[in-house]
C-alpha cells in the first residue's frame, strides 16, 4: 500500500516530478563538476611526482612544490649514492625558462632536465622520438599540450630557448603541470649551459631509487643526516606537498566547498517546495492511512519512497550529464576526474539530503487528523 500511494501521488503530476528530478540533477551534476575539475587539476600538480620512478626526492629546504624549485650543489648527488640502500640517484632540474617562437612572440616552458630518462620511467608517454637522444646534443622533447599556446610544431624544426636554437626531436601526450605551462624535456648539462648564471654546478632535485628490501624511514633518516640543509620526501609525502601548496594559496578547496554548498541548497529547495506541495495536495490520502488504522511510520515510508525515488532519479540524470561533460572538458584541456568512490558519495548524499528535505513535509503529515477524511 506505502509504495503504490508513494509512487501515485509522486507521479501524479508528471511536471511536478520533473522539476523535482531536475532539482537534484542539478546539484548532483554540479558536485560531479565541481569535485571532478579539482581532482584533476590537483592531479596536474603532482602528475610528474606520481610518474617519475623515485622513491625518495631531495629538495632544497622548504621547497614549496615541485614547480617552483630551489637549487643547490649537485654534488650532493655523491653523498645520496654512498648511502646504504640506495639504488639509483640521479640529478633533476625543473626551471622555467622562455621559449622565443617563430612569430616573434616569447613564452614559457617548464624544463625538465635529467642525465638518464630511461632509469626513471618519465615522462609516461612519448609518441615521437626517442628520450635518450637528447644527450646526443642540443635536442629538447616537447609535450603535445604547448600547441594551445605556442602554436602548431613539428619533430624536426627549431625553437629558440634562453637565446639558442634547439632541435625538436620528439613529442610526448599528458605531460602537464598545474601551472598550465608547457613542459620541455632536455639533457641535464643542456638545462645547466642555457641558465649558466643559475644552475651551473647546481641541480633543484635529486631522486632516489631505493634497493630491493632497503627500508624506507631508514634510508630517508640517513640522508636527512647527511644533508641536514635539504629535505628528504617520500614520493607520496611531496606529491601531497605539492598539491597542498595549490589548494592553499589559491583558495581552489574553498571555492569548490562553497559552490558544492550552493549547488546542494539549491536541490534541497527545490526537493523540499515540489514534496511539501505534493503532500498538501494529497493531504486526504494521507488522512486515509491513519483512518484505517495506519501509523506515522507508514506515512513517513511513504514520504521516504518519494525522496528516495526522486534521488536516485536525480542522481542518475545528474551522472549522464557529468559523464557527457567528460569529452567537453577534455578539448578544453580540462580534466574531470570523477572515481567510483565519488559517484558512491554522491548518490549516498542525494538520498541524504533529499530525506532531510521531506523533513518538512514529515512534521506536516504527523499532524494529520484521521476525521479529515470525513469532514466535506
Amino acid at each position: 500500500m506505502a509504495v503504490d500511494l508513494a509512487t501515485k501521488t509522486l507521479l501524479h503530476d508528471k511536471l511536478r516530478f520533473f522539476i523535482t528530478v531536475s532539482g537534484v540533477a542539478f546539484a548532483v551534476t554540479l558536485v560531479f563538476v565541481q569535485v571532478g575539475l579539482f581532482l584533476g587539476l590537483m592531479s596536474n600538480a603532482s602528475l610528474t611526482i606520481d610518474q617519475i620512478d623515485a622513491d625518495l626526492w631531495v629538495t632544497s629546504h622548504n621547497t614549496a612544490n615541485v614547480d617552483f624549485a630551489h637549487t643547490f650543489p649537485e654534488t650532493y648527488v655523491k653523498r645520496v649514492r654512498s648511502t646504504p640502500g640506495v639504488a639509483r640517484a640521479d640529478n633533476l632540474i625543473v626551471w622555467f625558462m622562455n621559449v622565443s617562437l617563430p612569430n616573434g612572440a616569447v613564452e614559457g616552458t617548464e624544463a625538465y632536465a635529467l642525465e638518464h630518462w630511461g632509469a626513471w620511467n618519465f615522462p609516461r608517454n612519448v609518441v615521437d622520438g626517442n628520450l635518450e637522444d637528447l644527450r646526443r646534443g642540443p635536442y629538447v622533447v616537447i609535450d603535445d599540450s604547448a600547441k594551445k599556446r605556442w602554436g602548431a610544431f613539428a619533430v624536426g624544426e627549431y625553437r629558440e630557448v634562453l637565446g639558442r636554437r634547439l632541435k625538436i626531436i620528439g613529442r610526448t601526450v599528458d605531460a602537464k603541470s598545474f601551472t598550465t605551462t608547457p613542459l620541455t624535456f632536455m639533457d641535464f648539462q643542456l638545462a645547466q649551459s642555457l641558465s649558466e648564471s643559475t644552475l651551473r654546478g647546481n641541480t633543484t632535485y635529486i631522486l632516489v631509487k631505493l634497493a630491493p628490501g632497503a627500508d624506507v624511514e631508514s634510508v630517508r633518516a640517513e640522508l636527512q643526516r647527511r644533508l641536514p640543509y635539504n629535505d628528504v620526501f617520500t614520493r607520496g609525502e611531496w606529491a601531497s606537498r605539492s598539491r597542498a601548496y595549490w589548494i592553499e594559496s589559491t583558495g581552489l578547496g574553498l571555492n569548490m566547498y562553497i559552490t558544492v554548498f550552493l549547488g546542494c541548497l539549491v536541490g534541497i529547495v527545490v526537493v523540499a517546495q515540489t514534496l511539501y506541495t505534493s503532500t498538501m495536495e494529497h493531504i486526504r490520502e494521507f488522512g486515509t492511512v491513519k483512518a484505517i488504522g495506519g501509523g506515522n511510520a507508514e506515512i513517513y515510508a511513504i514520504l521516504g519512497k518519494q525522496a528516495t525515488i526522486a534521488a536516485v532519479a536525480g542522481f542518475a540524470l545528474g551522472a549522464l550529464q557529468a559523464f557527457a561533460l567528460r569529452p567537453v572538458m577534455a578539448k578544453i584541456d580540462l580534466k574531470l576526474i570523477i572515481p567510483t568512490s565519488l559517484y558512491v558519495a554522491v548518490l549516498a548524499g542525494a538520498i541524504a539530503l533529499c530525506l532531510g528535505a521531506a523533513m518538512i513535509s514529515f512534521r506536516k503529515v504527523a499532524r494529520i487528523d484521521p476525521a479529515l477524511v470525513f469532514r466535506t
